[in-house]
């Protein structure tokens, strides 16, 4: 039996595998399934089994689970793909006899209204339909996904966004993945359903202000009708359709649907989460 962990070359996958060998899951009671070996040469040097495997390619997928794994399934990034994909991970890991498939969603699952949660609610349904013992960790919005690009915001003094006075309950993916590896290693989170998110919420107003006290600078929040802010996203050189799904995201977040702090996040990983200050810091000093 193995802990399995696909995507592992991702941003997230890689650091749950960390996580598991900081919980001192043996190097080689792990795999990592991987599309692209070379991007792998950090996991081999670990120790962790590599099982080359892709997403697109459901033939190679029969290779990547045994009989009784633990299995995280993460999510494919790319939209409009992901349900075909999804169903061939979860059809190989029933061949094979997996212990545990867990898959990591959106924050509300079937409550969530807006469209990028739309296949994540399909693999849900998928996995459920399978059989197969089961565990849904719906991740929150990661606070990455805004201190990554602060390029264009400290260029322009402005955080723009399409959320009016919305909240968010973020978190680092370091976060994410301490849970999701909690999970994976722990007992009692069969046929479980988890909602993941940061302890506290923030407004795009807040985060401003939080990257004026760390830069010294004056950073407004702009907000903007949701037209203006597909066509800044796509003067940016988005593609449409992605850039629609991210202003569909703004009016989510201002519609409270990613703001909820249930708390599951901080009792798996067993610390509080990462504070936005925290976040804003580190990203600034890279």
């Amino acid at each position: 039996m193995s802990i399995v962990v696909t995507g592992a070359t991702g941003h997230l996958g890689r650091l749950v595998v960390e996580a598991l060998l900081a919980a001192d899951v043996p190097a080689d009671g792990i795999a990592a399934v991987v599309r692209n070996k070379e991007k792998a040469a950090g996991l081999v040097a670990s120790g962790v089994e590599l099982r080359v495997a892709d997403y697109d390619d459901p033939e190679s997928l029969k290779g990547a689970f045994r009989d009784g794994d633990r299995v995280l399934l993460i999510s494919g990034s790319e939209v409009g793909k992901r349900v075909a994909q999804h169903t061939a991970v979860i059809e190989a890991a029933k061949a094979a006899g997996v212990a545990q498939l867990a898959y990591t969603g959106v924050l509300g699952g079937p409550d969530a209204d807006f469209d990028l949660a739309a296949e994540h609610k399909v693999t849900e349904q998928l996995i459920l339909d399978s059989g197969l013992p089961y565990t849904f960790l719906r991740h929150g919005w990661y606070t990455e996904n805004y201190t990554e690009n602060l390029a264009p915001v400290l260029e322009h003094n402005a955080v723009v966004a399409a959320a009016g006075e919305g909240r968010i309950s973020a978190a680092t993916r370091a976060d994410y993945a301490a849970a999701d590896a909690a999970v994976l290693t722990g007992d009692g989170h069969l046929n479980k359903v988890y909602e993941l998110s940061g302890d506290t919420t923030f407004s795009f107003a807040e985060y401003a202000a939080e990257l004026s006290r760390q830069t010294g600078r004056t950073i407004a929040y702009n907000n903007v009708p949701a037209d203006v802010m597909l066509g800044i996203l796509t003067g940016a050189g988005l593609p449409e359709p992605f850039a629609a799904i991210l202003v569909d995201v703004d009016g989510a977040i201002g519609r409270g649907l990613l703001a909820g702090t249930s708390g599951d996040l901080a009792r798996l990983a067993g610390r509080p989460t990462t504070p936005l200050a925290d976040a804003v810091a580190e990203a600034l000093k890279a």
